[in-house]
């Protein structure tokens, strides 16, 4: 059995950055990642040559591979410590935002953009804000810098390029089956290829392995507790309704707490001169999502709302009720993500290609089918989305207009929270340190980045 220091399985942004620091710090160690999808330079999308449509690659190359999915996105990194995770519950905000700081200048020195959207509060940010508190929406002021879907692969190519020299190994198409635990301790981990030992395993799974991820925490009795499920729809609408904000912000995070449920809806991704996107998992699910390129831009603007759910017992399983969901809409659509105007919603009727063709929204997911989300989505999360679009109306008038396209669905799938330290180790298992977004923990590439950083500086100081 091949033994390493250091074990870190998945290789999106915090397994990446727990690998940056670890090599950083101490030259010496022995790190061996282990990959589930392909590596950067052979990671390739069909979609992207083949007239938009998907052919249900497994692994899909859009979810799994080097830099997770976070290197088909449109790049955004979040530099305010009240966005993208829950790394301030661990560290203390002061803390978070200092590692905000060091991470992102990491990712200067890899090539990031030296432009920051939104640093500057200006008067017409105010007067966005005026606009906001008037419709009962909270605007989280948050800068963001925008690397662009292909400025963000070249980035990660570079990060890659940077590990490999320095001596980690990487192994791609190695899905892990399962952790290697004696006496509450891990010692290592099993793939279909070899057993490999270590004294420390980070797990960093991404969303795309968070099923799997609870799956080992229920055979190995480690601890969780019931994470929020996001689900949602993705909005797309042309530039000029949303030109003050994406000119001021480039993504303004907005949170509204609906009048009838008094549920939390957020703004979350949002992708000026973007391009809607479909993305697979297991089964072939599809769920809809989004991105934007630094250079290629359309005539539309999508953004995703999201309503976040707080279940309690006996429910514990999210990720299953985000699935079933997504499987309502994928059997209407056979497999594909389902679109709707907003305006055929509030009606009660199905879009159908005709209502679609006179839109002067065209959308950009070629492939999407005309359906109706009534269908799908239960009433509770479809009236939080419908009075969440007339509270952005208010701020951004136009966005409830009948042609605003809606697609769906869209769920972020968190697995239930892992119970860890303010180091981020197991409370149930030693050695064995939990992060990113397949743990509950964060929800965007910086605070995932960040994640990894604290966690190999956790491991480093042990062994100091």
């Amino acid at each position: 059995m091949d033994k390493f220091d250091v074990i870190i399985v998945g290789a999106g942004p915090a397994g990446i950055f727990a690998a940056y620091e670890l090599v950083k710090r101490k030259k010496d160690l022995r790190i061996l990642m282990l990959e589930k999808g392909k590596g950067i330079y052979q990671r390739n999308c069909p979609k992207h040559y083949n007239g938009g449509n998907c052919v249900f690659c497994n692994p899909c190359s859009i979810t799994t591979g080097w830099a997770g999915a976070g290197a088909y996105s449109d790049g955004k990194l979040s530099l305010s410590h009240e966005v993208g995770g829950t790394l301030p519950d661990y560290l203390g905000v002061e803390r978070t935002i200092d590692l905000i700081k060091y991470t992102d200048d990491i990712y200067l020195q890899f090539g990031a953009d030296s432009e920051v959207h939104g640093a500057k509060w200006s008067p017409e940010m105010s007067e966005i804000q005026r606009k906001a508190i008037e419709a009962n929406l909270k605007l989280v002021h948050c800068p963001v810098r925008h690397l662009g879907t292909e400025k963000t692969q070249e980035l990660y190519r570079e990060l890659y390029d940077f590990l490999i020299d320095k001596g980690v190994i990487v192994e791609f198409n190695s899905p892990v089956q399962k952790l290697i635990i004696e006496k509450g301790v891990v010692t290592g981990v099993v793939t279909r290829k070899a057993t490999y030992g270590a004294k420390y395993v980070i797990l960093t799974v991404g969303r795309e392995g968070s099923h799997w991820l609870l799956h080992q925490c229920e055979q190995e009795k480690i601890r969780t507790e019931v994470g929020i499920v996001d689900i949602g729809v993705r909005v797309e609408c042309r530039n000029e309704v949303m030109q003050e904000i994406n000119k001021n912000f480039y993504e303004a995070k907005l949170i509204h707490y609906t009048k009838t449920f008094d549920d939390k809806v957020r703004t979350f991704c949002s992708n000026p001169g973007g391009f809607v996107s479909s993305e697979y998992y297991e089964g072939n699910l599809a769920v809809v999502n989004g991105h934007s390129f630094k250079d290629l831009k359309s005539d539309n603007t999508n953004f995703a709302l999201l309503v976040s759910q707080k279940f309690t017992e006996p429910f514990n399983a999210p990720i299953d009720y985000g699935k079933h969901i997504a499987r309502l809409a994928n059997m209407l659509t056979k497999n594909k993500v389902l679109v709707q105007r907003f305006g055929d919603l509030i009606r009660g009727r199905r879009t159908t290609e005709k209502r679609l063709f006179r839109n002067n929204i065209i959308p950009t997911l070629k492939d999407a089918v005309p359906g109706d989300l009534s269908l799908v989505l239960p009433h509770r999360i479809m009236k939080d989305v419908i009075e969440m679009i007339e509270a952005l109306d208010r701020v951004s008038p136009g966005l409830a207009s009948d042609e605003t396209l809606l697609y769906g669905v869209e769920v972020k799938f968190y697995s239930n929270i892992i119970k860890v330290g303010n180091d981020f180790q197991s409370l149930s298992v030693k050695n064995l340190y939990l992060g990113g977004d397949g743990a509950g923990i964060t929800r965007g590439l910086m605070q995932a980045s960040v994640n990894g950083v604290v966690m190999a500086n956790e491991i480093l100081n042990r062994e100091a």
